[in-house]
């Protein structure tokens, strides 16, 4: 009498899926071949290296009446099934592997379980979400008789797997030199400039010759400010709507540089750091750096190309490097009196200026108000103006490593009525009313004595 062969046999495997992108709609199949009876089917999402499996999906036959309890065991037959996993949106969190187990009764007895699995990698791509094109070390000045290195940092953020990034200037792509260290910052080459006073800008020849009206006011018989404060105060009646302030031609720096600038094409260094982010993408830091030329450098087109598999075209931010010119001055109070707190403020400017420059003011002929020659910001700020800066000339330097501008803006300061003359004082506060505590104290002393 002929034995029949009872072992069952089982084998299992998952179809493989190319990578996937967020939000894409993603079924996984795993599919198995057996002769025996169906006993569960689990997925598992493993997670922390392998060392924890969550389970996401349970198949249990005892509780299906799909299959008959009736089955003939002795009857050999091969069955192929399909158990599938559908994860609507996948996200990147859903990035990694993903495991089937199948479990059948074995022909030889019930009570005898068979085991298999499959295992798949789901590769899950983000697009970056970000991208931007700033200057390192900025704001910084503008520098004549030195060469300076300039940067610039493209940032894309969001991607995974890393995108590539490039750089082109005006359209073309850069041939670059790859650094396998970041690039030397070129603040070494800034700091020794930075400290120079802006003052000595004044008695630099490569600049065009000032107005008149700023160098030449004591030829005309004007004065930078009044010397007698009540005399030269501007009276203030209600029908005179004389400006506040004198806006004077700006002084921009002409393009006579040193012969040690050659109009010849720099040579362009690259490097490029991978900083991984906690929700599983990477940000891409790409860095150019080269040794400026204003002359050919200015209004030059720099963009940061990206590319990535989950993009269908290359995403790009651009910049054009551009000087500062024609700063737009606001002044407020517009009619400022004696006493008021004026503020000075750069707007912005007649074109677009990148990098960021930086903003220096000076008063013409003499020193701020707070006694410093000169101070750093977009705004000024003068407090409780007294009536000798009637008639100031404040100048402002706005300069980025591209160039230098300057502009001229003149305060007027009209009388206070709710200040008499000649009792301000230096600051322009009222004064305050010492005579009356005076009187005040003798007549305690007179009481004093009385009593």
């Amino acid at each position: 009498m002929a034995k029949w062969n009872l072992q069952s046999y089982l084998t299992v495997n998952i179809e493989p899926l190319p990578p996937v992108v967020v939000g894409d709609a993603v079924t996984l199949k795993c599919n198995f071949k057996t002769d025996g009876r169906m006993r569960e089917i689990v997925w598992y999402r493993v997670t922390d290296g392998g060392t924890i499996k969550q389970k996401i999906f349970t198949f249990d036959a005892m509780f299906s009446t799909n299959q008959s309890h009736m089955e003939n065991y002795r009857k050999r037959e091969d069955l192929v099934y399909q158990s599938t996993v559908r994860l609507p949106e996948v996200r990147i969190s859903d990035n990694g592997p993903y495991e089937c187990h199948v479990g059948i009764y074995d022909r030889a007895t019930r009570e005898k379980v068979v085991l298999a699995s499959g295992n798949i990698f789901l590769n899950v791509m983000s697009p970056p979400i970000s991208i931007s094109v700033i200057a390192a070390d900025t704001p910084a000045p503008f520098s004549r008789y030195q060469a300076q290195n300039f940067t610039l940092v493209c940032i894309v953020s969001g991607g995974k797997p890393a995108p590539m990034v490039y750089f082109k200037r005006d359209g073309e792509p850069i041939e670059v030199v790859p650094l396998a260290e970041p690039p030397i910052s070129a603040a070494s080459l800034q700091d020794g400039r930075a400290s120079r006073n802006l003052l000595t800008r004044d008695m630099d020849d490569t600049k065009m010759q000032k107005s008149l009206s700023l160098l030449d006011v004591e030829d005309r018989g004007g004065r930078p400010f009044t010397e007698d404060p009540f005399k030269g105060l501007t009276p203030d009646p209600g029908l005179l709507f004389s400006p506040a302030t004198e806006v004077v031609p700006e002084t921009v720096v002409s393009r006579e540089f040193p012969r040690w600038i050659h109009n010849v094409e720099p040579v362009y260094y690259f490097h490029h750091t991978h900083i991984p982010i906690s929700d599983g993408t990477v940000e891409v830091r790409a860095m150019l750096m080269w040794t400026l030329n204003p002359q050919i450098d200015n209004e030059a087109l720099f963009s940061c190309e990206v590319k990535h598999p989950a993009l269908s075209m290359p995403m790009q931010s651009e910049v054009t490097l551009v000087a500062p010119k024609g700063p737009k001055i606001m002044m407020t109070p517009t009619r400022a009196r004696v006493g008021d707190t004026v503020r000075i403020l750069v707007q912005g400017f007649q074109n677009e200026v990148f990098p960021e420059p930086m903003f220096t003011w000076t008063r013409v002929g003499s020193r701020l108000l707070d006694g410093s020659a000169e101070h750093d910001g977009k705004e000024l700020v003068l407090e409780r103006v007294p009536a000798e800066l009637n008639g100031s000339m404040f100048r402002c330097t706005a300069q980025n490593p591209l160039g230098s501008t300057d502009t001229h803006t003149r305060l007027i300061v009209f009388e206070n009525p709710n200040i008499p003359r000649g009792t301000e004082d230096s600051n322009g506060a009222a004064p305050r009313p010492t005579g009356s505590r005076l009187a005040l104290a003798l007549v305690l002393t007179v009481v004093l004595e009385l009593t």
